[in-house]
């Protein structure tokens, strides 16, 4: 199909969306790039469509409406559709995602910028998880449990599964296996009652420039019950690699140096987030729970060496050497030139 045609069906979907919540559908649409979903703008609202069958969008809206008003989440204007092409129609509140505006930024405004994320990083990590669907998957393979070693069940099948994969070394995968074991006792008990945003880059944060403020965080369809260090994997990971987690426009001008301060500046505006026990171990089990999953799920198609140099299966073995994004912060390893 070609993209003419993509992009009229795209409109079509828009479109047909803004009739069914009972809005007037023959207004401007804009087009807005997105890493996952389809984003349309009119002037007064956001429409959100997602293609994958999972009713993702139908669980940010139960989970919006548990939301406190403090994190800026934007008005739920309506929500539906079908499986396979669920929509989301939200109130438009000023700013731009934060990593779009971040590279013309000062240093201050940066700053400022992660203080008030903080902020609303604690509400959202005391407020009570809603009821709703169990998402069909979860970036990181880890399960609510009692103990690690029940926690990490899903990821050691996973890791087997690893080992039959084309192309892959089966004595890293027994390296990343006996990892896995050596960290796990450290996520005991892996369990909580409240809420963690789940993917948070800063594409889903909004930035008024002109005020110079966050003025939202934004979607939420991994959003869940889980411990908040939880959410450092997804924001530890922005931080090293930030240009494989903003549309392709934007990777010319997303460089990784720009970010080298913010876990640091998160630590200070927010240093509950870093303080569980054996928290090194964690967010490298997490880092691990990520990479492995990414690879089961999108098998390597050529040798190991020909992959991109921030492949999952590069990244789990920097983590294996100590050589990894979460070493380079603990400060015993030094990062390398990208």
């Amino acid at each position: 199909m070609t993209s003419n045609a993509s992009n009229a069906l795209a409109l079509i979907r828009a479109r047909r969306a803004l009739d069914a919540a009972g809005v007037p559908s023959h207004v401007r649409l804009e087009a807005v790039s997105s890493v996952t979903n389809e984003v349309w703008l009119t002037p007064e609202l956001v429409v959100r469509i997602n293609l994958r069958a999972d009713q993702r969008l139908r669980r940010e809206a139960i989970i919006a409406a548990a939301l406190p008003a403090g994190i800026g989440y934007p008005e739920v204007v309506a929500q539906g559709g079908d499986l396979g092409s669920d929509w989301l129609i939200l109130r438009r509140v000023p700013g731009r995602p934060l990593s779009r505006c971040w590279p013309g930024m000062t240093e201050d405004e940066r700053r400022s910028a992660i203080d008030q994320l903080a902020a609303r990083l604690r509400l959202l990590h005391a407020t009570e998880a809603p009821e709703s669907a169990p998402l069909h998957s979860t970036p990181q393979l880890l399960d609510a449990a009692g103990t690690g070693a029940e926690a990490v069940g899903r990821l050691l099948v996973a890791v087997e599964q690893a080992r039959d994969l084309p192309h892959v070394d089966a004595s890293v995968i027994e390296d990343v296996r006996g990892l896995v074991l050596d960290l796990a006792p450290s996520l005991t008990p892996f369990v909580a009652t409240t809420l963690i945003h789940g993917d948070l880059t800063f594409e889903n944060v909004l930035w008024d420039m002109s005020e110079r403020r966050v003025t939202a965080v934004i979607d939420f369809e991994w959003s869940r019950a889980a411990p908040s260090d939880l959410d450092l994997d997804v924001l530890l990971r922005f931080a090293a690699y930030p240009q494989l987690h903003v549309p392709k426009e934007y990777e010319d001008v997303t460089k990784p140096g720009d970010y080298l301060d913010v876990p640091y500046w998160l630590a200070e505006a927010y240093p509950e987030i870093y303080d569980r026990p054996g928290q090194f171990a964690r967010v490298r089990l997490y880092a691990l729970a990520w990479d492995v999953q990414e690879l089961v799920a999108h098998p390597p198609k050529r040798p190991l060496a020909s992959l991109h140099p921030a492949h999952p299966w590069h990244r789990m073995v920097a983590m294996l050497r100590g050589t990894s994004h979460l070493d380079v912060l603990n400060g015993t390893a030094v990062p390398v030139a990208r």
